[in-house]
């Protein structure tokens, strides 16, 4: 992989890499926002549902492509092991709630508690990358326009295999969507 930024050509779809997480980032806190507008709300099992299958779905696809895509290049340009390990072992919290969370129903005990304490996680989380290894990355010239171009197709990739997923789903009748209880399908795994 090249060093150095490269010129996408015009009208390519693809963008920054780093623009493109930081997007992700952005994204996922206006959704732990409007659950956070449900927590005391009656009568939302439904839309606290959708919302939290929506953020399982978008963490799982986010840290997906920073640990095959991403943070590799990242590791092979920065001189910081234990900045990129920690960014790993975070990523191996938030999956371990993202699996309960995919096993439970809103009211089930803890729910909110796990989606709070996985906000709070993931904010975490995001300042340690938006402040430290973002700008190193940065400094390194890592080519963050070609690492776009694979982010942008390895995104497709991914929800396109969510989107099987949930089509499976749908064939079953189950609990609902983004619950998944015994002798349903294992969470997915990518």
């Amino acid at each position: 992989m090249a060093v150095t930024k490269s010129h996408a050509p015009a009208g390519a779809a693809s963008k920054d890499a780093i623009a493109t997480l930081i997007a992700d980032h952005r994204k996922v806190k206006e959704l732990f926002k409007q659950f956070a507008k449900l927590k005391d709300k009656d009568d939302a099992e439904d839309e606290k549902s959708s919302l939290v299958a929506q953020i399982c779905t978008e963490l799982t696809i986010h840290t997906t492509i920073e640990e095959e895509i991403f943070y590799p290049a990242v590791r092979k340009q920065i001189e910081d092991e234990d900045l990129m390990d920690e960014a790993l072992v975070e990523h191996a919290g938030a999956k371990d709630l993202i699996a309960q969370l995919e096993e439970m129903t809103p009211d089930d005990d803890l729910y909110d508690a796990k989606v709070t304490v996985l906000g709070e996680q993931i904010d975490h989380h995001v300042k340690e990358e938006e402040g430290e290894m973002f700008p190193k990355a940065k400094k390194a010239k890592v080519d963050t326009d070609e690492l776009g171009a694979q982010v942008a197709q390895r995104r497709t990739e991914l929800k396109a295999q969510f989107a099987e997923d949930e089509d499976e789903d749908e064939e079953t009748p189950t609990k609902p969507a983004g619950s998944r209880r015994e002798n349903e399908k294992p969470p997915r795994s990518v």
